[in-house]
């Protein structure tokens, strides 16, 4: 066969796709005179804040080679979480100087590094460059205490409407529990109205838009008598009662010059829960059921038992084997330690619990994995639950958790609502085996 004819037999085969893998893998090797790419290379990348290398670095390798499925989901998680997390990380800190100011007119270089070094004001490096949680200007003023008092100095003291709303409450519902001798009281009904619009022309017309809206399970004795009064699509969908994420689905498909609007409304009734675990016969686990098994396990990603969780366990819970003298050291451990503040998207984060312990805070889901983990090395069942506080002027998304008391049974923790400042010891720990009437509960567990 002459040159020529090589030439010719070499383009029809690549037309037919008949070169095997290596032949096309040399060939794109040859023809692009170029090194080969790993994704090793591409994680060290992002990993270092490099993210425009690794972005670079992805380009090349999809030119060399065909990807095997398992490259292709790690390189779009890896684009997605780049993406999220610029979201988050991106203001510089002349965005956040106006709000640091109004505190410390004179604020000097000298603290601002301090802060940062104490991830008091969280900042990545991105290409180099210094860029500041979205949220961290605020969140100084929760975390740093002298940047705390001197946010007290200038604005005061004043309680928020979250607190008068509980400061009342909760009383009511620890007394109509006594007096009942019911661990479910004090209902309250909820109408619920959702709209979600999408913009007109953010999706090509004809695309179809799919759509899950939050919807409350009817596996929980804290709520019941739920209606499904209204939703705007003939398609809508239930998920089955044994996901655990209830949702309503509906899609529709976008039409050009018009917003794509999804509407939804219920009802439902919630009610407030408490047990007085002072007073409660607390039985031994036991160990090889199937309940216990399951809650007391590890859990990817972020119910890990690692060096750290059991260090942190070795120090707040020691000897310590009574369950609920182990829950009683462990909330009130966190609820001392890890102040509330913004949390940054949790999908990027390798393993939130060790997040919170780096960083010494935590928003409401982070300090409840860092106790659901706590819960589950010391061997106390434990569970993930989420949805909506309900309160009013206060209503906002919410995460918690519940732990099990054998000879109880599942008790609500909200960690994030933490020990109430009461001289009412009933008051003081109502979250650690109690909940108020204000609360949506869609989700039994986390994705």
């Amino acid at each position: 066969m002459n040159k020529r004819s090589s030439i010719l037999m070499f383009i029809i085969l690549l037309l037919s796709g008949c070169m095997s893998a290596q032949q096309k893998e040399e060939s794109l090797q040859v023809n692009n005179n170029q090194e080969s790419i790993t994704m090793k290379e591409i994680i060290a990348a992002y990993e270092t804040g490099n993210y425009s290398q690794a972005e670079a670095l992805i380009l090349k390798l999809n030119g060399q080679r065909p990807l095997s499925a398992e490259e292709k989901w790690e390189i779009h998680k890896l684009e997605e979480m780049m993406k999220r997390i610029r979201i988050d990380f991106s203001k510089n800190l002349a965005d956040h100087l106006p709000h640091i100011k109004k505190y410390f007119p004179n604020v000097s270089d000298a603290q601002i590094a301090d802060w940062e070094k104490a991830n008091q004001l969280e900042m990545m490096r991105i290409d180099g460059e210094k860029k500041y949680f979205r949220y961290g200007q605020y969140n100084l003023f929760r975390l740093n205490k002298e940047a705390k008092a001197c946010k007290i100095e200038v604005d005061g003291i004043s309680d928020d409407s979250l607190n008068e709303t509980l400061k009342k409450h909760i009383p009511e519902v620890i007394s109509a529990a006594v007096e009942s001798k019911q661990t479910l009281v004090k209902p309250v009904r909820m109408r619920l109205n959702y709209t979600l619009t999408v913009d007109a022309d953010a999706v090509p017309e004809g695309e179809v838009l799919r759509c899950w809206l939050p919807y409350p399970r009817n596996d929980q004795e804290r709520q019941m008598d739920i209606k499904l009064l209204e939703h705007s699509e003939n398609n809508a969908v239930l998920s089955p009662e044994n996901y655990a994420h209830k949702t309503i689905y509906m899609e529709k498909s976008a039409e050009a010059g018009k917003a794509t609007v999804f509407e939804l409304a219920f009802e439902y009734t919630a009610m407030a829960e408490y047990h007085n675990l002072e007073k409660a016969t607390i039985l031994p686990y036991q160990k090889d059921s199937e309940l216990y098994q399951r809650y007391t396990r590890e859990e990817t990603h972020h119910i890990i038992f690692t060096d750290r969780i059991k260090a942190v366990s070795e120090k707040v819970v020691g000897d310590t084997k009574e369950p609920l003298e182990i829950a009683k050291k462990v909330f009130q451990w966190i609820n001392d330690k890890y102040p509330w503040a913004s949390a940054r998207e949790y999908s990027t984060i390798p393993n939130i619990p060790e997040y919170v312990l780096e960083n010494n805070k935590g928003d409401c889901g982070q300090v409840t994995l860092l106790f659901l983990t706590l819960m589950r090395y010391n061997g106390i069942p434990a569970r993930w639950q989420s949805g909506w506080m309900m309160h009013p002027g206060d209503v906002n998304l919410h995460d918690w958790g519940e732990i099990y008391f054998a000879g109880i049974g599942w008790v609500p923790v909200d960690m994030s609502f933490g020990m109430r400042k009461s001289e009412n010891e009933a008051v003081k720990w109502f979250y650690l085996g109690g909940i108020d009437s204000y609360r949506l509960i869609v989700n039994s567990d986390y994705g």
